[in-house]
């Protein structure tokens, strides 16, 4: 009788420490690409291929069974777009990290993707190697995994979208220090400003220091410069 207590407290504790893998689903139309991802992840101690799929269509069919935790997605598909599917991927498997795959490296379809929902962007290589199986377990911890290539494209996109620093909204200056920066603008030194304004010259250099920092400037021609162009002078 203790034997057999015995025994299934082992039979539990084995169960208990059944290990848990990432389930991988894979949307992709090359069969020899296909063939090489779904061998490279049975390789893999920790993944197993929870679901397959060819086409746009069987993706979208694929989305209606149980969620996998990661789907490697090909966006080119001989029957539409793959991103319809990455769409539907993340509005069906909220839980599910999904990376596109694909030799498609423009700027539209990278961020067509990214728009989609996609946590990560990944340029195929001629067969999945080991840098594939560690993007999968970085996308499924939370990481968004990107080619070099794909992020040059990123960060270039970014760059053309932000203000240059003369554009960019800057603090306000103070009553008193528009009053500085007005007289500074006026080619008056720090005595003569501080003679007009009845206060020290050090306390007119801390005005002009503050509205250095404001400004992000470090002369005085560059202060007048930026402020102009921030409409804080006529």
């Amino acid at each position: 009788m203790v034997l057999s207590f015995g025994i299934r407290f082992r039979e539990y504790g084995a169960a208990m420490k059944k290990p848990v893998f990432i389930r991988v689903a894979m949307l992709e139309d090359d069969p020899l690409f296909h063939a090489a991802m779904a061998r490279a992840i049975a390789a893999q101690a920790d993944m197993v291929l929870h679901a397959t799929a060819t086409s746009r269509a069987g993706g979208l069919a694929m989305l209606a069974g149980p969620p996998a935790d990661v789907l490697v997605a090909d966006i080119g598909l001989p029957d539409g777009s793959g991103l319809d599917v990455v769409r539907e991927a993340c509005r069906r498997w909220p839980g599910c990290a999904v990376l596109v795959s694909t030799a498609f490296s423009d700027e539209t379809h990278v961020m067509d993707a990214i728009a989609c929902g996609a946590t990560g962007y990944l340029l195929k290589d001629s067969e999945p190697g080991q840098q594939g199986m560690v993007d999968i377990r970085n996308a499924h911890q939370g990481g968004s995994p990107i080619s070099p290539m794909v992020a040059r494209r990123v960060l270039a996109r970014f760059r053309q979208h932000l203000p240059s620093p003369a554009e960019r909204a800057l603090p306000a200056p103070s009553g008193r220090e528009r009053e500085v920066l007005l007289r500074v603008s006026q080619g008056f030194t720090t005595i003569e400003i501080a003679r007009q304004l009845d206060v020290s010259a050090h306390t007119v250099q801390t005005h002009i220091r503050r509205i250095y920092r404001k400004l992000a400037v470090a002369t005085r021609i560059e202060a007048v410069t930026t402020a102009r162009r921030q409409g804080w002078l006529a």
